[in-house]
């Protein structure tokens, strides 16, 4: 379950580590006033990034377990471990609710 976790956190990484530099590739490829040449280059050079440096390649996943499911973004934890966590004190601020 750790690889999950592992792979995730190295998927991060490369998203910011190329954002500006598809950011840039993605905007000069969709500028109409450029020259076709230019914009072609541009799209060669946002296929040639890696596939893991997209945004999309990010799942969230459970922080402790790996799960990909029912994972609360805030806490990055799945719903078992928050249910947990939650019970024995460890969130600051989340307390069972009673009515």
């Amino acid at each position: 379950m750790r690889s999950r976790v592992f792979r995730d956190m190295h998927a991060r990484r490369a998203v910011v580590s190329k954002e500006l530099e598809r950011t840039i590739w993605r905007f000069m490829s969709r500028n109409t006033t450029l020259e076709p040449q230019i914009r072609m280059k541009a799209q060669l050079a946002l296929k040639k990034t890696p596939r893991e440096a997209a945004p999309t390649a990010i799942k969230n996943r459970c922080i402790l377990t790996g799960r990909g499911r029912g994972v609360f973004n805030k806490w990055r934890m799945c719903r078992f471990q928050f249910r947990i966590n939650a019970l024995n004190g460890d969130l600051p601020g989340v307390d069972k609710a009673s009515w």
